[in-house]
């Protein structure tokens, strides 16, 4: 399915401020990346690099004063997204080395703290694929979604107890139970078609069977027409914008329509 996805944001800056922006998703797994713009209301100087988990990032600085940014992406996207209930658990040794990190605790999640949790949480389930589905079915079951509840220091092991978040925190509590038990996951942010109410979404991918599957603990059943701007250990390495000095953000909003 060809997908638009229209981002606009309205900042006011006391002063110059250095950010750095995730905006340009990349041709891959599940999307074909046709078309890209960025517009902002006063030219800025961007440089392009790549960060460690192949992220395409933008460094630039916003001027003092209102500032809008608009950023435009066409894609093709898969209708369809992959499922796998038997993918298998694949050993600590076995492991790429380019999956390893995302094995290992992080800022948001506490793996080597939950494993008790987690092995309640699966119960019986056959390692793998299983145990994650376990899990993303327990957190969709359990939690409640609710804006203003958390905040930018709210952790996995905050949300098992709270058991309320946004798709973020149910991200990190998949990621956080799933590295508990030695599979690795990662987090992701990007544009999901038909989400309500509509805004950025993060939902995470575990790695089993040899390769990445995609988990959402925000839905029902699996959904595909993502669009995939960003993967990442945790939300700190998949801000779609990070500002170095402090800003206000006047305005963040976020369309996606079939073309």
């Amino acid at each position: 399915m060809l997908l638009t996805a229209h981002l606009h944001i309205e900042t006011n800056a006391a002063a110059r401020t250095p950010c750095i922006l995730m905006l340009h998703p990349q041709s891959g797994a599940g999307q074909s990346i046709l078309e890209n713009k960025l517009h902002t209301s006063t030219p800025c100087t961007f440089h392009e690099y790549t960060d460690y988990y192949g992220n395409i990032c933008l460094r630039t600085t916003i001027p003092p004063g209102p500032f809008r940014l608009d950023n435009y992406v066409l894609a093709d996207c898969s209708e369809y997204i992959d499922v796998h209930p038997t993918a298998p658990f694949v050993p600590m040794e076995d492991i790429p080395d380019q999956v390893v990190p995302f094995i290992l605790p992080s800022r948001y999640c506490e793996a080597d703290l939950l494993g008790g949790v987690a092995r309640e949480i699966i119960g019986s389930s056959a390692p793998g694929y299983p145990q994650v589905e376990a899990i993303r079915q327990w957190i969709h079951d359990n939690f409640r979604y609710a804006y203003g509840v958390t905040n930018i220091s709210s952790s996995a092991k905050d949300l098992l107890n709270s058991r309320i978040g946004v798709c973020r925190d149910y991200a990190h509590t998949g990621i956080a139970l799933c590295r508990s038990l030695d599979i690795p996951a990662r987090m992701v942010v990007g544009y999901l078609y038909q989400l309500e109410p509509m805004d950025m979404h993060a939902w995470f991918e575990a790695f089993v069977g040899g390769r990445w599957y995609t988990f959402d603990a925000t839905q029902d059943l699996p959904r595909a027409n993502r669009i995939v701007i960003a993967y990442g250990k945790d939300a700190a390495d998949v801000a779609i914008a990070t500002y170095f000095e402090d800003i206000g953000l006047t305005r963040l909003q976020v369309d996606v329509q079939a073309k």
